[in-house]
C-alpha cells in the first residue's frame, strides 16, 4: 500500500517511479533480510491491486458487495500468487486461485492449466451465471456435460513431431502419461482400464479407456479416433454404453458416460446424431501441442458460435 502510495503521489512518470521501488527495496532489505528485492516489490504492487484484499483493507462493505471477489487462499504459496498474478481477467483468475486450493495443484499444473486456457474451456457452453459460479467455486460437477472439455489439450503426450500416428500410440502415450491425463481429464477420475473386453453372445468388443468418476458416481468409457468424428463413431459408443450398463453399472450408480476423443468433429454429424440431446454421448476434439491463446481463443469462439446457433435452430 505504501509503494502504491508514493508512486501515485509521483509527479515524474517512470524515473521517479522507479526509483520508488529501487529505494524502499534497499531500506527493506536492510531492516529485514531477503525478500524485499525489487522484483518481489513490483510483485507485491501487483498482488495488492489484483486480489480483493485491498478492497477489506479500505472499506469491508466494497470486500462484501463486490461480485467476483474470493478471500484470499492462504493454502497457496507466494510462488503461486505469483503465477496467477499472469492472469488478467478476474474471473479467471479467481478460478484458478479457487482450483489450485480445490484440486490440490502444485506450481508447475497451475501454469500449465493457465496456459491451456483451462477457465475458458470450460465456460464454453455455461451460462453467466454458472460462468460466475466457476470463477468464484471452482469446478463443481453437477452433470456429466460439467466434465467436458473442449478441446482437450494433451501437449505432454510429446508425439506432435509425428506426421502419423496410430490409435494404439496416441493409447499407449496415454497410458504412459496418466498423471498428466487425469489432470487434463478433470475432478474425480480414476482409472479403471484399458482394451477393457466386453462380450455380447459370441461377439467380443474392447473399450480403449475406462475410468470411474467418484464425484459423479459413474464409469467413463472414452474411445480413441485419430481423424474426423464419424456416424460409425458415436453408434459404436452408443452399444459399449449399453452393454457397459447392463455388464458392469452397479446398482445405484449414475449412467455411464462415454467420450469421443477425435482431431476433428464434424458439426453435422453432432447436429443430427444422438450426440445432439445425449446425456450420455459427447465428442471432444484433442490437440497435441498448447495452441497460442489466440488460436485456443479463435476455436473457442467457433465453437461458442455453434452452441448457440443449435440453441436457436432447437
Amino acid at each position: 500500500m505504501r509503494i502504491l502510495k508514493f508512486q501515485n503521489n509521483a509527479k515524474d512518470a517512470f524515473s521517479f517511479r522507479h526509483y520508488i521501488i529501487k529505494n524502499l527495496a534497499e531500506r527493506l532489505t536492510v531492516e529485514y533480510g531477503e525478500g524485499y528485492d525489487e522484483i518481489n516489490l513490483r510483485y507485491f504492487r501487483r498482488f495488492y491491486l489484483a486480489f480483493p484484499i485491498r478492497y477489506a483493507v479500505r472499506n469491508e462493505s466494497d470486500f462484501i458487495l463486490h461480485p467476483l471477489l474470493a478471500v484470499i487462499r492462504t493454502e497457496l504459496s507466494w510462488t503461486h500468487y505469483r503465477i496467477l498474478l499472469k492472469v488478467e481477467k478476474e474471473e479467471a483468475r479467481n478460478f484458478y486461485m479457487n482450483e489450485a486450493v480445490n484440486s490440490n495443484w502444485n506450481t508447475r499444473q497451475l501454469e500449465r492449466q493457465i496456459n491451456s486456457l483451462l477457465f475458458e474451456r470450460l465456460a464454453l457452453s455455461k451460462e453467466k451465471n454458472e460462468v460466475l459460479q466457476l470463477a468464484n467455486k471452482g469446478q463443481i460437477l453437477h452433470k456429466p456435460k460439467d466434465l467436458i472439455k473442449d478441446p482437450l489439450v494433451l501437449e505432454f503426450l510429446n508425439i506432435a513431431t509425428k506426421n502419423k500416428y496410430l490409435e494404439k500410440e496416441l493409447e499407449q502415450a496415454l497410458i504412459d502419461k496418466l498423471q498428466d491425463f487425469l489432470l487434463e481429464l478433470g475432478k474425480g477420475f480414476s482409472f479403471v482400464a484399458r482394451q477393457q473386453r466386453i462380450s455380447m453372445d459370441n461377439d467380443n468388443f474392447f473399450v480403449d479407456l475406462v475410468f470411474y468418476n467418484f464425484l459423479l458416481k459413474c464409469f467413463v468409457l472414452i474411445d480413441l479416433k485419430v481423424g474426423k468424428l464419424t456416424y460409425q463413431d458415436i453408434g459404436q459408443m452408443d452399444g459399449y454404453i449399453r452393454l457397459y450398463e447392463e455388464k458392469y453399472k452397479p446398482i445405484g450408480d449414475n449412467p455411464t458416460i462415454g467420450i469421443i476423443l477425435c482431431t476433428e468433429k464434424n458439426e453435422t454429424i453432432v447436429k443430427f446424431s444422438l450426440l445432439k440431446d445425449s446425456e450420455q454421448i459427447f465428442a471432444s476434439k484433442y490437440k497435441l501441442v498448447i495452441p497460442t491463446e489466440q488460436e485456443l481463443i479463435e476455436e473457442i469462439e467457433r465453437e461458442k458460435q455453434f452452441i448457440e446457433l443449435k440453441k436457436e435452430k432447437d
